[in-house]
C-alpha cells in the first residue's frame, strides 16, 4: 500500500484541483450542447435523404451516440497535459527525475485524474439535459435513450473506464512527445483530427464505409468512444462484448509498454531548460 500511496495522492489532488474549475466546465457543456444539436439536425437530414438506407445504425441509435460523444469530448486524447508541458518549458520537469518514484506511473496518475475531472462534470450535465430534459420537453426522440439492457449499461460502464486508461496511456504519449521536442503545439495538433475522427466523435465509426469496418475496430482509439457507446447500444453481443473489451485493455497494455520505453529514452536525452 505504501509503494501505490504517491500514485493515489497524485490522482487524487490532480482531480480535487481540476474540479475547482466548474465555470470552464459549464461552459465546455454549453458548447457541447451547440454542437450535439447541430451534429444531431445533420445526422436527421442524412437519414431523411434516404442515403442512410440499410445503415447499420438507426437514427435513435445515432442520435444518442452523438449526445454520448458530445458528453465525452474531454475524455479524447487530443492535447497533452497542459502540467507536463508547462513542466518542460520551465525546466521543472527535472523535479520529476529525482522522486523517489517512478515517473511514467507518478505521470500517468497525474494525467489520469486531469482527464476524469474534466469528463464526470460534464457528462453528469449532459445526461441531465439529453436523457432527461429533452424528454421532459416532448424532445424524446431527440434524446439520449437510456441502454438496450442492463447488462448493455453494465458493459458499457467497464468499457468507459477502460476508456480512460486508454485516453491516459494516449496523453502519455503527447506528454512524452512534448518532453523530447520541449514543445507540445506540433504534436498537439497532428493529434486532433486523427483523435477526432478515428473515434468516432465526428461521425458513428458504423456510418463509415463496410469494408473499412474491421480496421476502424481494431485500431486503439476505436476504444476511446466508439466500443463504450456500442456496448451501450447493444452492437455487440454474447462473446464479442468480451473480445472488445479485451481488445481495448490490449492497447492500453501496449500503449502503456511502449511510453515507459520511450519516457525511459526521453528522460535519458533531456536537456533541462536553462541548464
Amino acid at each position: 500500500m505504501n509503494a501505490v500511496r504517491p500514485y493515489t495522492a497524485a490522482f487524487v489532488s490532480r482531480f480535487l484541483q481540476m474540479l475547482q474549475y466548474r465555470t470552464a466546465a459549464l461552459a465546455g457543456f454549453g458548447t457541447q450542447c451547440w454542437w450535439g444539436g447541430i451534429k444531431v439536425m445533420v445526422l436527421a437530414a442524412f437519414y431523411g435523404s434516404g442515403t442512410a438506407g440499410g445503415s447499420a445504425m438507426p437514427l435513435a441509435h445515432a442520435v444518442t451516440y452523438t449526445w454520448i460523444a458530445q458528453g465525452l469530448l474531454a475524455l479524447l486524447p487530443w492535447a497533452g497535459d497542459p502540467e507536463v508541458a508547462q513542466a518542460v518549458r520551465t525546466g521543472a520537469v527535472a523535479y520529476d527525475r529525482v522522486r523517489p518514484v517512478d515517473a511514467y506511473t507518478l505521470w500517468f496518475a497525474r494525467t489520469t485524474g486531469w482527464i476524469a475531472a474534466r469528463v464526470l462534470p460534464r457528462v453528469a450535465l449532459m445526461i441531465a439535459f439529453a436523457a432527461v430534459v429533452l424528454p421532459l420537453s416532448g424532445l424524446g426522440h431527440w434524446g439520449w435513450q437510456p441502454p438496450t439492457s442492463v447488462a448493455a449499461g453494465a458493459a458499457a460502464l467497464v468499457s468507459a473506464g477502460l476508456a480512460l486508461l486508454l485516453s491516459a496511456s494516449l496523453v502519455m504519449g503527447l506528454n512524452i512527445a512534448t518532453a523530447a521536442l520541449l514543445n507540445e503545439r506540433g504534436i498537439n495538433a497532428l493529434a486532433v483530427p486523427l483523435v477526432i475522427v478515428l473515434s468516432g466523435n465526428l461521425l458513428p465509426l458504423a456510418l463509415l464505409p463496410e469494408g473499412w469496418q474491421t480496421a476502424l475496430l481494431l485500431q486503439p482509439l476505436a476504444g476511446l468512444l466508439d466500443i463504450p457507446v456500442r456496448l451501450y447500444l447493444g452492437q455487440f453481443q454474447g462473446p464479442a462484448v468480451w473480445s472488445v473489451l479485451a481488445l481495448q485493455a490490449l492497447w492500453i497494455a501496449v500503449l502503456a509498454g511502449i511510453g515507459r520505453a520511450a519516457m525511459g529514452r526521453a528522460m535519458q536525452r533531456l536537456d533541462v531548460q536553462g541548464g
